[in-house]
């Protein structure tokens, strides 16, 4: 019996360095179900690609000469919009990056470990939206990506709070009760 080819993942690398290009590119070579279906330099050309290419999944590098990282994803409709991972050597953005809804946030440079923990996020993600027809990213996955940027602690400081399609970050000690 002839086996049945599951659709790959494409993504897209957007990032102003080559080397930071090339180096993304060769951790995705060993992903089998994953397809790399262009590049950019600027913010400018990701628009343009992701509105070609309809990427799923998009590497997308915060700081680039013309149009920054959240600029490209304010340009895109909501339904434009890949799965995120944003790629940084400035911490100072994670925040926002997850207010953008971003699923995971590598600092530069990260080790093959860490960028396949964000893969693996990514391709759970992407299963999430087929079954739920495009919803929006999860809470929980969004604590996970927060979890491994902050390493272990003994308890949550902070928590993600989903309200009418925005994302709040509030600090645990300002809860005084939660009800689902």
């Amino acid at each position: 019996m002839a086996e049945i080819e599951r659709e790959k993942t494409k993504a897209l690398i957007v990032d102003d360095e080559p080397f930071a290009r090339e180096r993304v590119r060769r951790l995705l070579a060993s992903e089998a179900d994953i397809e790399v279906v262009g590049e950019s330099r600027n913010g400018f050309e990701a628009i343009a690609a992701i509105r070609e290419l309809a990427p799923d999944l998009i590497f997308l590098d915060v700081q680039m000469p013309g149009r920054d990282g959240f600029g490209v994803l304010e340009e895109l409709a909501p339904e434009q919009t890949p799965v995120v991972i944003f790629l940084t050597a400035y911490d100072q953005y994670a925040v926002r990056a997850f207010e953008a809804a971003a699923l995971d946030y590598l600092l530069k440079p990260f080790d093959e470990e860490r960028f396949q923990k964000a893969v693996a996020r990514a391709r759970m993600q992407l299963a999430r939206l087929k079954n739920e027809g495009g919803a929006a990213a999860t809470d929980e996955v969004q604590i996970d990506a927060m979890d491994a940027l902050g390493g272990t602690a003994p308890y949550l400081d902070r928590i993600i709070i989903r309200s009418e399609g925005r994302v709040l970050f509030r600090r645990a000690d300002e809860i005084d009760w939660v009800d689902a």
